[in-house]
């Protein structure tokens, strides 16, 4: 009976010891132990800047119109950002900004931007030049759709809905302010959570 329980913990180990080669048992940090940036009550956390009108509707952060953009209080250097996006309106037009600055209107000038316009969804922008071209397809109006984003050092991975959709490694900015760009069409955003990374030595 003992040779058999301690057999049993030896073939767990083993066990153990053989799934934690694998890439779930990575030591990275997952946005699920990091910070929500968004409560699904109110938008305390969150600055409007210009002409923007957002607000709080059945749990989800909802922009209803406006030419501006929504940042974060705090600002950013290396982390990874997870959130959930639906588009309420045809040929929808929106983006995430990364490391924004406050300067310019009535977006971020050159700001880097995460591209969530329905012909370009995914694409990576910076200011008005589109740097990374989009490769997902157009999604539904009304569908959710999951995107990460890693920003560490010059680098940034995006994936949408689980997929590697492309990495960047020259992106200028060193720190600022997490946005939703307002471009007067509607958008719900949920579940936005941030993990901050240890920036990398200079």
């Amino acid at each position: 009976m003992m040779k058999s329980f301690f057999t049993g913990i030896g073939f767990g180990l083993l066990f153990m010891f053989l799934s934690c080669g694998q890439s779930t048992c990575a030591a990275e940090p997952t946005p699920e132990k990091g910070d929500s940036l968004f409560n699904g009550k109110d938008l305390t956390g969150w600055t409007g800047v210009h002409d923007v009108s957002f607000e709080v509707q059945e749990g989800n952060l909802r922009l209803i119109k406006g030419m501006g953009w929504l940042r974060s209080d705090k600002q950013y250097q290396d982390f990874i950002l997870e959130l959930e996006c639906r588009a309420l309106e045809p040929k929808y037009d929106s983006g995430i900004f990364l490391r924004a600055g406050l300067d310019g209107q009535p977006w971020p000038k050159d700001g880097w931007q995460v591209n969530l316009r329905y012909d370009a969804l995914g694409g990576l922008v910076k200011g008005y030049k589109p740097v990374v071209p989009a490769e997902s397809d157009e999604v539904p109006v009304n569908q959710w759709f999951k995107l990460k984003i890693e920003v560490k050092s010059k680098t940034v991975v995006l994936h949408v809905d689980g997929v590697k959709a492309w990495e960047y490694k020259n992106i200028d900015a060193e720190r600022g302010y997490i946005g939703i760009q307002a471009e007067n069409k509607s958008f719900d955003f949920r579940n936005i959570r941030l993990q901050e990374l240890k920036a990398a030595a200079p």
